[in-house]
């Protein structure tokens, strides 16, 4: 099973720690799969994310990117 949330971020970055803090407690309170990836780690993810990291997508949607919020989060799951 794939997951339905990914969290595209890199490290060191602040505003990563706090989306990877929303979509932890967004993904164990709905019971949703999720997956980080490192965009630093791919040239493509890179040049496509760019600084707009962190970018969380639910169901190959983008559902917000720098300020992740909680309610859009759930609401994509629905």
């Amino acid at each position: 099973m794939s997951a339905r949330v990914i969290l595209y971020s890199r490290p060191g970055c602040h505003l990563c720690d706090d989306a990877r803090a929303v979509v932890e407690a967004v993904c164990a309170e709905t019971q949703v799969q999720w997956q980080e990836v490192n965009v630093d780690l791919d040239p493509e993810l890179q040049s496509r994310y760019g600084d707009e990291v962190p970018v969380v997508r639910v169901d190959d949607a983008t559902v917000g990117f720098w300020h992740i919020d909680p309610v859009q989060v759930r609401a994509a799951l629905r």
